[in-house]
């Protein structure tokens, strides 16, 4: 295979490809030396808003202009629409299609190439793909080959099983080491989880299918054990560019690092203060010890903003520079000077929520569009209040952060808890909440719903035996009905069944049932945190979401005017509909708005327990990351930026009292002269 170099000094190929781009005149100076660097590895720290995509683009554009043929390049990507979106930059500067590039994401490049040598690793050519549906339905098949009974003890469920195995297979931990670290509630089943991950794994094989993970995984394994196979794309592949760099998980480092172990040409581009993906995988060592791992790496930073005023990059830079594990940089702006960013005090999340909606209002009749203005949050449950608020002054929203907080499965089925104790005939509510009993499938649900139905007919009560006077009504009217259809209840669901008869006894007490508050909490000590343990592998957050909702329900007088309120809060958009044109304030997690750009941002709860929260202040690492977050959070904001916390937080805690809250420790990293201060107490 003919090898191809850049630069004078090398004699250039006859395809060499003249494209007459005036780099000097369409790159700035920090963008134009990475692009027309010479041969060997090369970290690329681009900042936010720095033009990273423009840099990608044009090295590539420069390597085929110095002579290096477009299938000896391979550009790897996170998302389909990032490597289109590449593609297409690069083609617009050729003037033409370039079909010959290796170009796309991680996945798609690991599926192409194990198109081509599936029989290395015993699999056939036309091997399946398996979706997270197909991979669900194997687990099952596994579970019911390894006999595990799932009925005595809380085992995890198919789902939180495959994520097991994919955070496994992707950080390179053994099924041990990762139930300890991530997942302790299932220590006592590691052995079990071992064992059913090697049985999944053959019958993966045994099916001729791959999964997602298995697209990287074999991958690199085929690199490992085939010698000629490996040196062929090492032969192939002389320049390598990865995108988003600090978001690459152990397994795609790897991957990257043994592809360019002959040449050492291999670009990589992201962002150090900007890798906020621990939770999902990422290894925030892959960038931090790139010079490391390749010797001799330049390190090229990319720091001239083109996004924000000099203001919100001023408290952007101060916001990162607590952060000890860092490449250090300072954004520098190329925009004009606008508007301080404001750091507005609030006495509570509702007066947090009117500051953000009246000045949404304010700033609507200034001329700006309420489509560029985002209000930003750590976690879903921080926007509660602001969700509320924005309903009750019908002003348009839309939320762009996956499902809406109120349809989120977990959210329904406590939830539903509520909706038929307050209403027996709520058939949907009575249904969701039999079908998370194991063993009760959908016919069994419907059975039960007719025999309940007789029993509470008319809003009256009918037991089986008749031994109370009519006039007379049990003090538990549900939880004796639903007694009462105990013999059409499976075997296997007897015990779960019991169980949820007390719960709703538990729920009818007077007591209890006034309170929305009260009965959410009671739904979690009554079992649905275990469900949450089997049945989600982000447990631990689903659970704080609940409890933030039970805080929420709180200022509501009745359980009545709670649940009207979270159906009206049901109906907002969850998604930009293309057809509509209604102009909308984006609501989203940070996590979600990476890569996006506003042009005013407003960053809400920023307290300590809450951002950063809790629990990622109990290491250095997992502080550091939130502090990254804050970060990217700052960096959406073009022209104006509102940092906003609460001082109260109404009801919170198990007494229902109002307790203080203290300003997240990332806004006292801020120089004060830096902000102006908005105190709305």
């Amino acid at each position: 295979m003919q090898e191809y170099y850049i630069h004078s000094k090398f004699k250039p190929s006859t395809s060499e490809i003249r494209l007459n781009i005036d780099y000097a005149r369409e790159l700035n100076e920090q963008q134009l030396a990475a692009v027309t660097a010479s041969p060997g590895p090369a970290l690329v720290i681009a900042g936010a808003g720095s033009g990273k995509t423009r840099t990608l683009t044009y090295r590539v554009a420069y390597l085929l202009e110095q002579g290096i043929p477009a299938d000896r390049i391979l550009l790897l990507t996170f998302t389909n629409k990032a490597a289109a979106e590449m593609m297409r930059r690069v083609s617009d500067l050729l003037g033409h299609e370039l079909r010959s590039l290796w170009g796309g994401t991680f996945h798609s490049i690991g599926a192409r190439i194990l198109r081509l040598h599936a029989e290395a690793l015993g699999y056939e050519r036309d091997f399946t793909i398996l979706d997270r549906d197909d991979a669900k339905d194997l687990i099952k098949a596994c579970l019911a080959d390894a006999k595990i009974d799932k009925q005595d003890k809380h085992f995890p469920k198919p789902d939180v099983l495959n994520e097991i195995f994919s955070l496994a297979a992707n950080t390179h931990r053994s099924i041990q080491e990762l139930v300890e670290g991530q997942f302790s509630y299932f220590s006592q089943f590691d052995k079990e989880i071992a064992d059913l991950q090697k049985r999944y794994t053959a019958r993966k094989r045994a099916s001729n299918g791959m999964d997602f993970d298995d697209l990287l995984a074999l991958w690199l394994k085929l690199l490992q054990e085939h010698t000629d196979i490996r040196e062929h794309y090492q032969r192939r592949f002389q320049f390598i560019l990865v995108d988003e760099y600090q978001d690459t998980n152990k397994l795609q480092g790897d991957l990257i690092d043994l592809l360019a172990a002959r040449h050492h040409n291999v670009t990589v581009v992201g962002d150090d203060a900007q890798s906020i993906y621990a939770w999902r995988g990422a290894n925030f060592a892959n960038i931090l010890n790139f010079p490391k791992r390749h010797p001799g790496a330049k390190v090229f930073k990319i720091e001239t903003n083109y996004r924000s005023t000099p203001e919100i990059l001023n408290v952007a830079n101060a916001a990162i520079t607590a952060n000890v594990n860092q490449f250090g940089k300072a954004l520098a702006p190329a925009r004009k000077s606008g508007l301080k960013p404001a750091l507005v005090q609030c006495h509570d999340a509702g007066q947090q929520a009117a500051f953000i909606a009246q000045r949404a209002l304010e700033l609507r009749e200034e001329g700006a569009s309420l489509n560029h203005i985002a209000v930003l949050y750590r976690s879903h449950f921080h926007a509660l209040e602001l969700q509320l608020e924005l309903t009750r002054r019908q002003i348009p929203f839309s939320i762009t952060s996956g499902i809406r907080f109120f349809e989120q499965a977990h959210i329904k089925d406590a939830t539903a808890y509520l909706k038929f104790v307050a209403n027996p005939r709520d058939e949907v509510s009575f249904k969701r909440l039999v079908l998370l009993l194991p063993g009760i499938g959908t016919k069994g649900a419907e059975k039960l719903f007719q025999r309940f139905s007789s029993r509470t007919a008319n809003g009256g009560l009918e037991t089986e035996e008749k031994t109370q006077p009519s006039t007379a009504k049990p003090a538990h009217p549900l939880a004796t009905a639903l007694q009462n259809c105990t013999q059409a209840v499976p075997k296997k669901a007897a015990v779960p069944w019991a169980q949820f008869i007390a719960t709703i006894s538990q729920l009818e007490d007077e007591s209890t049932r006034r309170s929305a508050t009260k009965m959410l909490r009671l739904v979690m000590d009554a079992g649905y945190d275990d469900y949450l343990k089997e049945t989600y592998d982000n447990y631990e957050r689903r659970l704080d979401e609940i409890q933030q909702l039970a805080e929420f329900a709180f200022q509501f007088g009745t359980v009545d005017e709670f649940l009207t309120q979270l159906a009206l809060l049901t109906n907002v958009e969850a998604e930009d509909d293309p057809q509509d044109d209604t102009e909308k304030i984006k609501l989203s997690t940070i996590h979600q708005a990476k890569g996006l750009e506003f042009e005013i941002v407003f960053v809400i709860m920023l307290c300590d327990g809450l951002f950063p929260s809790s629990r990622s202040t109990e290491s250095n690492e997992g502080e550091e990351e939130e502090r990254r977050l804050f970060y990217v959070s700052i960096t959406r904001a073009k022209n104006e930026l509102y940092l906003c916390y609460p001082l109260i937080r109404g009801g919170f805690g198990q007494s229902g009292v109002d307790t203080y809250q203290s300003p997240s420790r990332f806004l006292s990293e801020i120089p004060k002269d830096l902000l102006n201060e908005w105190n709305l107490r």
